[in-house]
C-alpha cells in the first residue's frame, strides 16, 4: 500500500540533491564566460556570496584588483594601500606556490598587519591561489569549516583557470611592417598623436555659499522650537531658534530670592552701623554681597535673553532637517546653521590626488548639473589647497574653488565639474594614466 508513496518521494530526492550544485555551475559559466580580468574579478569578489557566506572579498593580480562592493579600486585610499600590501604578504605563504586553499588569521599573521588587522578585516580570512600572481581572499567573523574550504577548493579550479587563460600573454601586432608599408597612414597616424589638446579632468563638485554666516548656539541648552525650515528666505532680526527657559528661568528666580536676602541683610546691618561701630564692618561685607547678587540677577536675565537667537543679516537659512534639531542639547557655540546669500555662491570642487593636474588660477571649469543634465555653467578658477585630504566618501583628494562667470545655477546643487588644464600633445592625454602607473610602479 505504501510503496506508490515511497516511490514517490524517491524521484524528488534527486532534484532537491542537485539543486546545491546549480551556485557552483553557474558560476562557472560567469567565469568561463567572462570577457576581460576585470569582469572576472568583479565576478569573484560579489557573486561568490551565492556560494560561501562572506563579509568582505578582495581580488589580487599583480597587485589589488577588486573589492567587493567598490565599482573602482582607488589606489590612494588607505583601506587599498593596507590590502595591496597584505596582498604582496599572502603571494610569498608557501601555500601560494603549492595552490592551496588555506585559512588565516589575524593572531595567524606577522605582527606588521596584525596590528591593523581589524580596522579593515574581519577575524579570519580564506585563500584561494590562482597562479603565483593571482589569489583571491573571502574575510567574515566567524571561521570558515572544512566543507565551506572543500567547496572552495572547486571553486579554485574554475577561477584559476579562467585567470590564466584571460593573464595569458598574446601575439601583437606586428605594427612595423605594416608602417613600412603604409607611410602616408603612418604619418598621418603620427601628427595626430601630436595634435594639441587641452586637458581636462572630471571631479564632484556642489554650490556652497561663499561669505555665509554661521549661526551658533550663544549657550548652552536644549532647542525648544525652530521658526525656520531648510532654504527658506529670513530677514535681519528674525528669530531662527529659540532655547527651553526652564533651567534659566529657575536660576533666575533663586539669584532674585538670594538678592532680597542679601537686601535686608544689609539693611540690619545698616541699622546696627548707627550704634555699634563693629557693625559698620559688618554693613561693609553686606554691601558686597548684596552687590555680587545684583550681578548674578543681571546675568541670569542677560542669559534668559538670549535665548532667542535671532539672524545677523538677511539670506537664505541653511541646515539638513528641523527635526535633527528639535529638542537636541546644544553646546556653547555649536553650528546649527548658515546664513548665505543666494546671489553670493561658489563652485567647490573635490579633485581626487590620482586625476590632479597642473591648474594655473583662472582655469576655465564648466559644471553639468546633476538636476539639469542639459545645462552648463561656466566657472572660473580662483583658490586650491596645496594639501590633499580625505573627504567623507573616503577618497583624498584636492579642494577647488572657483566663481561663475555666466549665470550661476541654485544653492545646493550638485553636479560634475570638468575642469580645463593647459594644451597637450594627444598622445600624452591618452597615456598620461598609464605612464603615471608605469612611473609609480617602476620608480623613473
Amino acid at each position: 500500500m505504501t510503496r506508490p508513496v515511497l516511490a514517490a518521494i524517491n524521484t524528488e530526492k534527486p532534484q532537491a540533491a542537485a539543486n546545491p550544485l546549480s551556485p557552483l555551475l553557474q558560476l562557472g559559466r560567469r567565469a568561463r564566460a567572462a570577457k576581460s580580468l576585470a569582469e572576472l574579478a568583479f565576478t569573484q569578489v560579489n557573486e561568490t556570496l551565492q556560494l560561501l557566506t562572506y563579509r568582505q572579498a578582495a581580488f589580487w593580480h599583480k597587485g589589488l584588483h577588486a573589492v567587493s562592493g567598490v565599482p573602482v579600486v582607488e589606489a590612494n585610499a588607505p583601506m587599498n594601500q593596507w590590502l595591496e600590501q597584505l596582498g604582496h604578504y599572502l603571494q610569498r605563504q608557501p601555500q601560494q606556490a603549492l595552490g592551496e586553499v588555506y585559512q588565516l588569521s589575524a593572531a595567524q599573521c606577522e605582527a606588521t598587519f596584525a596590528s591593523e588587522w581589524y580596522h579593515w578585516l574581519p577575524e579570519f580570512i580564506l585563500v584561494l591561489p590562482q597562479g603565483p600572481d593571482a589569489l583571491l581572499i573571502l574575510a567574515r567573523e566567524q571561521a570558515f569549516s572544512p566543507q565551506e574550504q572543500l567547496i572552495a577548493k572547486e571553486l579554485q579550479d574554475i577561477y584559476q583557470h579562467a585567470s590564466l587563460a584571460l593573464s595569458r600573454e598574446r601575439p601583437g601586432l606586428q605594427l612595423a611592417p605594416w608602417l613600412k608599408r603604409q607611410r602616408y597612414w603612418a604619418a598621418a597616424l603620427l601628427l595626430v598623436c601630436i595634435f594639441p589638446v587641452r586637458m581636462s579632468v572630471l571631479a564632484p563638485a556642489e554650490v556652497v555659499p561663499r561669505n555665509p554666516f554661521v549661526v551658533r548656539a550663544p549657550l548652552e541648552g536644549v532647542v525648544d522650537k525652530l521658526n525656520v525650515v531648510p532654504n527658506q528666505a529670513v530677514a535681519a532680526g528674525q528669530v531662527l531658534l529659540t532655547l527651553d527657559t526652564t533651567l534659566l528661568a529657575s536660576q533666575k528666580d533663586l539669584a532674585e530670592q538670594a538678592l532680597k536676602t542679601a537686601q535686608a541683610e544689609y539693611r540690619q546691618a545698616a541699622q546696627q552701623a548707627v550704634t555699634d561701630d563693629k557693625g559698620k564692618l559688618a554693613m561693609a561685607l553686606k554691601k558686597g554681597e548684596l552687590e555680587e547678587k545684583s550681578l548674578e540677577v543681571r546675568y541670569s536675565q542677560e542669559q534668559l535673553e538670549r535665548v532667542s537667537i535671532k539672524a545677523e543679516r538677511a539670506g537664505v537659512a541653511v541646515f539638513s532637517d528641523v527635526n535633527d534639531w528639535q529638542g537636541k542639547a546644544l553646546a556653547q557655540g555649536e553650528r546649527v546653521m548658515l546664513i548665505a546669500d543666494p546671489n553670493d555662491i561658489e563652485l567647490k570642487i573635490d579633485l581626487p590626488a590620482s586625476d590632479a593636474i597642473p591648474l594655473p588660477n583662472a582655469t576655465n571649469i564648466s559644471l553639468y548639473p546633476n538636476a539639469g543634465p542639459l545645462t552648463t555653467h561656466s566657472a572660473e578658477l580662483h583658490t586650491q589647497a596645496y594639501q590633499a585630504e580625505v573627504t567623507p566618501q573616503g577618497v583624498l583628494a584636492y579642494r577647488l574653488k572657483a566663481r561663475f562667470t555666466s549665470s550661476p545655477p541654485s544653492l545646493g546643487q550638485q553636479g560634475t565639474a570638468k575642469i580645463y588644464g593647459e594644451r597637450v600633445p594627444l598622445i600624452y592625454y591618452l597615456l598620461r594614466k598609464p605612464l603615471t602607473a608605469a612611473r609609480q610602479t617602476v620608480g623613473l
